[in-house]
């Protein structure tokens, strides 16, 4: 690491409110209506933020639709207690993934590298398949979104190899520190 990149990391704190989102109709009507349903993935980042010292606000479990996605984010965006936002699932390329769309009207700033990378690390591991990600990370009202597969497996790669290592550094940026 550079000494440029070692200065700018020093005094980057923990998040001090995570929300996380999970996208996914077919669980969310299994949670609605009171049957047993899993969300490994939101569950997975959950526990990785808590086990690395960050502050998890809440956990939502939400269906794959615009309108419903917006509104959670545009509230989420105005509390003060939530100062990053990680949402998994609806980043492919069925008509139901609309997380993209959505989160692309609210960034103010995005943050290219993220997707680019992801897609990379993604390649290495699984092939040809990554093309299928649309992946994204931005900046809206000071906050990181963080837009991640719904697959256990993408969750893990992001949040190991990116979302963990540079969470504290885009804080300390995004928040004007």
């Amino acid at each position: 690491m550079s000494k440029t990149s070692r200065l700018h990391r020093e005094g980057a704190g923990k998040s001090k409110g995570i929300l996380i989102i999970t996208c996914s109709s077919s669980r969310a009507v299994l949670a609605n209506s009171g049957k047993a349903f899993s969300d490994p993935s939101g569950e997975m980042i959950e526990r990785m933020m808590k086990e690395n010292g960050h502050h998890v606000y809440e956990r939502k479990l939400i269906p794959d639709e615009s309108e419903t996605i917006n509104a959670i984010l545009t509230e989420a965006l105005q509390k003060d207690v939530i100062d990053t936002i990680i949402v998994t699932g609806g980043t492919g390329i069925s008509e139901k993934d609309v997380t993209i769309e959505v989160v692309q009207k609210l960034i103010e700033k995005e943050l290219p590298g993220f997707g680019e990378i992801f897609r990379k690390i993604s390649y290495d591991e699984i092939g040809a398949a990554a093309i299928l990600t649309r992946a994204m990370a931005g900046i809206a009202s000071n906050k990181p979104i963080f837009c991640i597969p719904g697959s256990p497996d993408a969750v893990k790669r992001s949040l190991d190899k990116l979302v963990l290592p540079e969470l504290p550094h885009i804080l300390k940026h995004a928040q004007g520190c």
